[in-house]
């Protein structure tokens, strides 16, 4: 999760030193920590070396588990700095690339909005929720962000309503709860954002508390820092685990097993009303280091949660249930509703 804690709170600049000395430390999880400590740099106000760490990402020999999101953010941050033309292109090669996750949609096409380009904005964000949600009846949680907004953009341009806003406002309704239900429509109302300017602070009081009310009903989705992980081993892994700390035979009896009870874990958590809920994948050395660093052992298996937890707060995480027509997330070639998807 990206940082947004005001700067008068936290030392911004500290902080990322710290996030790169960490990333040296486990360089497995260098991707996720540098883009934290980029996002503090942005915060601090250093755009150009947080433009650094980006480029320092995207030129590295380990192969990223998201360049685009990475090529994304460093397009927003060069933006905001004046380097117009050079994220102007990245965003083109962005869209010409096309990706499956909905993050560096959002991400370019708001930074096409907040430098009021709105039309090539909503051209973006429809771009993207083509791409990745043409045939789904539910958007997953993570594609809420570009149908919300899509909606948000074309509000502010007079367009009128279609398929894709009327999924946008479905989706938006599992956030509100049944006392604060606001429509989207309202929420996206151009007038409520240029009431902001008033120069009456009577009206600009009572703008700010209706507003603070109303998105309530956001607050726990959005502060939740990372999903609900359950913790999942590759056969190899859980083999050179369980030889060497035989203590944790009893947790993982055998491989298949072990991913019955993940798929069976995952939904009974979705069945009781859990949101945001993942799927994060453990190696033995990684395993050993964070016991290291806890003054554990690894044998302990009450240790397996915080590795498992600790792993997702650091962006390692994979958002179950998969979309449709993609790979299981167990690893196999199949899709995952012909696989652990299977009722």
């Amino acid at each position: 999760m990206r940082p947004d804690t005001p700067a008068e709170n936290v030392d911004h600049t500290a902080e990322a030193a710290r996030l790169e000395r960490t990333a040296g430390l486990y360089p497995e999880d260098a991707e996720a920590l540098l883009l934290q400590a980029a996002a503090h740099l942005e915060l601090a106000g250093d755009r150009p070396a947080a433009s650094a760490l980006y480029d320092r990402l995207l030129s590295s020999q380990a192969a990223l588990e998201n360049p685009h999101l990475v090529r994304a953010l460093k397009a927003s941050n060069l933006w905001e700095y004046g380097h117009e033309a050079e994220a102007r292109a990245i965003i083109d090669g962005i869209r010409a690339s096309a990706p499956r996750d909905p993050a560096p949609w959002v991400i370019v096409a708001e930074a096409l909005e907040s430098h009021d380009e709105l039309e090539a904005a909503q051209e973006t964000f429809t771009q993207g929720v083509r791409l990745l949600l043409t045939g789904v009846t539910e958007p997953p949680y993570s594609t809420h962000p570009l149908l919300f907004g899509r909606h948000r953009v074309r509000r502010m341009l007079g367009a009128p309503h279609d398929e894709w806003d009327t999924l946008a406002d479905t989706a938006h309704l599992a956030h509100v709860t049944p006392t604060s239900v606001v429509s989207l429509d309202e929420l996206h109302d151009p007038k409520r954002v240029w009431s902001l300017g008033s120069d009456n602070p009577a009206e600009l009081e009572a703008e700010i508390s209706r507003l603070r009310a109303e998105l309530g009903a956001y607050r726990e989705a959005l502060s939740r820092p990372f999903p609900v992980a359950i913790l999942r081993w590759p056969a190899n892994e859980l083999a050179e685990l369980v030889e060497a700390y035989p203590t944790l035979a009893a947790e993982y009896p055998s491989h298949e097993a072990h991913l019955s009870t993940i798929e069976a874990s995952l939904r009974e958590l979705a069945a009781s009303g859990t949101p945001n809920l993942g799927i994060v994948t453990g190696t033995v050395p990684s395993y050993e280091a964070f016991a290291a660093s806890e003054g554990a052992t690894p044998g302990d298996a009450s240790l397996l949660p915080q590795y498992a937890t600790t792993l997702a707060a650091r962006g390692r995480a994979v958002e179950w249930p998969p979309q449709r027509g993609t790979a299981c997330w167990c690893g196999s070639d199949r899709h995952y509703e012909d696989c652990h998807g299977t009722d």
